[in-house]
């Protein structure tokens, strides 16, 4: 299949829900450019599959939406391996698989 791969910039955010996570919201331009290809990359519920690269590590997650931009769920240990704290500005690749 298919892959898109974009690269992003943005604040390590904490956002207190019903669990505490750490996320990087993706910039405006990009999130629109993923919601225009949700529907071939999406796996339902408006949740989207990623393999996301911050430094040296590699792991996959899933995408959220939120107020019309996506999040990226940043993972204690990938925090950890990559020496990443709150507020810090990141770096990232994202790999998508288009479905169709």
């Amino acid at each position: 299949m298919p892959a898109m791969e974009i690269k992003i910039r943005g604040e390590l955010i904490h956002w207190r829900g019903p669990a505490p996570f750490h996320f990087v919201p993706i910039p405006a331009a990009q999130s629109a450019k993923i919601m225009a290809l949700a529907p071939r990359l999406t796996y339902g519920w408006g949740v989207i599959p990623v393999t996301c690269t911050i430094g040296k590590t590699t792991f996959t997650t899933s995408l959220f939406p939120k107020d019309g931009l996506y999040l990226v769920p940043v993972k204690s240990a990938v925090r950890s391996a990559e020496g990443l704290e709150l507020g810090q500005r990141v770096v990232m690749e994202l790999q998508f698989t288009l479905n169709r």
